[in-house]
């Protein structure tokens, strides 16, 4: 595993090219590519904010992206003291005890590295994850101490130049020191231990419903501290001892911060979904990977699957959920590809194909692993099958190159690939300095234009006929209804496409891009001209070579004024009146246009509606009633009113238009119909009539 090091950024701003507004040209050399299709109809789910994270990212870049989480993570985070603020180090710098630096040293916890870290959070906006110890040592003191001391235990093979007296706990022959005192740097720490540093931060910050840490990890990669913090913990953790002390630290949590959400087991990579850390120390040494120690211990099963089981039995036992999160690291096996750079094309081939480990069912793993990862439809389907309820998340992932556009391509597809398949949060280790390609990745989904603009909300259904040349993400955005568009072309070479787009249709679409003909910016491309289709619009578009494209198209919004035209709630009509409004900059046609009025049709027998008067003329209204295919609180049925032609101007109105419903036997009961309202002088609005634009629900609210 990398060294658990934070490091500096380079903090830049964001740069934007502006190029301005003519009508795009296909590039004479381009080849002909996959047809991409984004429905905002179908497939629609929210996209959780904190899959945009990172570990250790400054200030700067932290704040450029107003970046939704941030991880304080890593081995060192196993053992860390907050009243001395010191970590261990252990294998990834010769097990020392190193103190962060402090002025003011006398007044700790107060000013340690992890309130700065707090703080930081706090100033840029951004949650933080904190990692616990699990593993039930800490520093003992600000004392320089290391596990494996060359004048206690004898010579070995390295020692640290600077404390010679520090090793790294192999004697010179290649065995492991043993028996060494873990007393030697650390003191035993449990869930008082949680209590006091919880109360710490609480007292400080406040609990995490009021704006104070509002994630915990539940240690970090516990199963292989048998190798990484081996100094205190050298035989393998077990399947037991992984459950009773993610039972203990969890439930400390939440007694001190009921509102803090866990996160665990937090297992290295791809053999913690099976085997538990005395498993993985066993069968490395012995090579009983087909029949570990610690499997009957489970009842058979792999790892994960008991681990989510016995959380759930927690929370069953005692009405306590001490995981909120199941939390698994994965970084590709395949060589080069993790923390490797750009240099090599084969390598960067892999590493494009390799992003498909993290959803494709048809996608054999390039590496060791050699099978089918598909490693967040798992993660989801492990969690539906042993523990509803709980989040997925991903805390450490890194496909490398980032200082390349071609990590930046691998970077931004797996953003996608996270918001599409519906993982809940995600960090990646060693984050990109600000002026990175890999930065520029998460600035196309978090601030693709210098003024927050960002990639949508609600991911919608997007699929390309070719995945591995052009991948195509689709979100909604929530705060203005754009439709945003990510496509990545990762084939090396441009790419002519048609894209369809169903329910969205504008004139024009925002284009920003970022690839290899400038790697110091985003450049705001020519708009692109849409053709409406029956089903919405649609357009061909040029993609550069290892590039990143991102269309915004507006919504076109429009509106309803309603207003009762019958002054009794208990008769055989029911005689709603309409306006459509548009409030928006752009006319808009009309036969895009549709507005649904909920009503109980309090019987069985048939419902007819008539146009009484319409200002664009009766003959150009549509209506009909749809009955709902189960009743809903107010509801049974929906008129729903569309036009034939005709169009909507900016700011404009479509007038009056009068409808009748009516029933040959039987009367209605209007008085708590959905859209029903009290009758008034003139229209208004009314907030449960809603309308569509291309089938899509622009204003409103259904019952």
């Amino acid at each position: 595993m990398r060294s658990r090091l934070p490091f500096p950024a380079l903090a830049l701003a964001l740069s934007v090219a502006v190029a301005g507004n003519a009508a795009p040209t296909a590039a004479a050399a381009s080849a002909e590519g996959p047809r991409l299709s984004v429905d905002l109809t179908a497939g629609r789910h929210p996209i959780s904010p904190y899959i945009y994270g990172t570990n250790f990212t400054d200030e700067a870049l932290a704040a450029e992206l107003r970046l939704p989480v941030r991880r304080w993570g890593g081995n060192a985070t196993t053992r860390y003291h907050f009243r001395y603020d010191t970590t261990n180090r252990a294998s990834d710098w010769f097990f020392e005890n190193i103190e962060e630096e402090n002025g003011d040293p006398a007044a700790l916890p107060d000013g340690s590295s992890t309130d700065e870290f707090v703080e930081q959070d706090r100033r840029t906006g951004t949650a933080t994850v904190l990692t616990l110890p699990l593993i039930g040592w800490a520093p003992k003191a600000r004392d320089g101490s290391c596990g494996f001391s060359v004048a206690k235990y004898g010579p070995q093979q390295r020692t640290d130049e600077w404390r010679p007296d520090c090793g790294n706990g192999v004697r010179p022959d290649g065995s492991p020191v043993t028996g060494n005192d873990p007393r030697d740097t650390s003191v035993e720490v449990g869930a008082a231990y949680i209590a006091d540093w919880l109360g710490h931060l609480t007292g400080k910050y406040g609990t995490a419903s009021q704006g104070g840490v509002k994630f915990y990890n539940l240690d970090n990669e516990p199963d292989i501290w048998h190798s990484t913090h081996r100094d205190v913990h050298p035989l393998g953790a077990s399947s037991a001892e992984l459950r009773d002390r993610a039972y203990l630290i969890g439930a400390a949590v939440k007694a001190a911060d009921p509102g803090a959400k866990t996160l665990g087991p937090v297992g290295w990579g791809w053999t913690s979904w099976d085997y538990s850390g005395l498993d993985q120390e066993t069968c490395a040494r012995t090579g009983c990977w087909g029949d570990p120690p610690d499997r009957p211990a489970r009842g058979g099963l792999p790892f994960t699957t008991w681990y989510l089981r016995q959380m759930k039995d927690y929370q069953d036992r005692h009405g306590v959920r001490v995981l909120d999160y199941f939390d698994m690291h994965f970084y590709p096996q395949a060589g080069g590809v993790a923390f490797g750079g750009g240099g090599d094309p084969a390598v960067n081939a892999l590493r494009l194909r390799s992003t498909r480990a993290l959803w494709d069912p048809s996608y054999t793993d390039e590496s060791w692993i050699g099978t089918q990862v598909r490693l967040i439809p798992r993660m989801k389907e492990l969690v539906a099958a042993n523990y509803p309820g709980t989040g997925t998340a991903i805390t450490e992932y890194n496909w490398g190159a980032l200082d390349h556009v071609n990590g930046a391509l691998a970077q931004a597809d797996i953003l996608g690939i996270f918001g599409r398949e519906g993982l809940d949060l995600a960090t990646l280790w060693a984050p990109p300095s600000a002026n990175q390609p890999g930065a520029y990745a998460f600035r196309m989904y978090l601030n693709h234009d210098g003024a927050g603009g960002r990639f949508g909300d609600v991911s919608v259904s997007s699929t390309s006929a070719d995945q591995g040349a052009l991948s195509v993400y689709g979100a909604e955005r929530g705060s203005d209804g754009a439709l945003t568009v990510m496509v990545v072309n990762k084939s090396g070479a441009d790419l002519t496409s048609p894209v369809d787009l169903t329910g969205r249709h504008a004139p024009a679409a925002q284009v920003h891009r970022y690839g290899a003909a400038n790697l110091t910016a985003i450049v705001r491309a020519p708009d692109q001209a849409l053709t409406r289709t029956a089903t919405g619009s649609t357009f061909t578009h040029t993609f550069p070579a290892d590039s990143i494209t991102l269309f915004t198209v507006p919504r076109q919004r429009a509106e309803a004024r309603y207003r009762n035209l019958d002054h009794a709630t208990r008769n055989d009509t029911i005689k709603p009146a309409f306006q459509a409004v548009n409030p928006g900059p752009q006319p808009i046609a009309l036969d895009r246009v549709t507005m649904r009025y909920w009503f109980t049709r309090d019987g069985a027998s048939p419902v007819t509606v008539s146009c009484e008067r319409a200002q664009p003329g009766c003959s150009k209204i549509t209506r009909r009633v749809v009955p709902l295919a189960s009743p809903r609180p107010g509801a049974d049925a929906y008129l729903e009113v569309g036009f034939t032609g005709g169009t909507l101007g900016a700011g404009g109105s479509t007038g009056p238009i009068e409808l009748r419903l009516s029933r040959r036997h039987g009367g209605f009961n209007e008085h708590g119909d959905h859209s029903w309202a009290a009758p008034a002088p003139g229209y208004a609005a009314n907030p449960k009539v809603t309308v569509y634009v291309d089938g899509v629900r622009v204003a409103g609210a259904e019952p």
